[in-house]
């Protein structure tokens, strides 16, 4: 069975390093509403859907074009 699979999980690290911003700024925008909440899939494990991550990016972009 071949499953086509194009999602990806991102990790903090990664989060923090495609937008620029923070850890605690990241974590300060999802309580805010402004970032995509985390997805915990273990124990002590968190991703966010790199589709939700690019979405917001540019939902943030087109913002500042208006």
């Amino acid at each position: 069975m071949k499953l086509d699979i194009k999602e990806r999980f991102l990790r903090i690290p990664e989060i923090v390093q495609r937008t620029g911003m923070s850890k605690a700024t990241v974590y300060n925008r999802i309580n805010q509403g402004l970032f995509p909440k985390q997805i915990p899939i273990g124990a002590n494990l968190v991703v966010w859907l790199e589709s939700d991550v690019q979405k917001c990016m540019k939902e943030q972009t087109d913002k500042r074009r208006e």
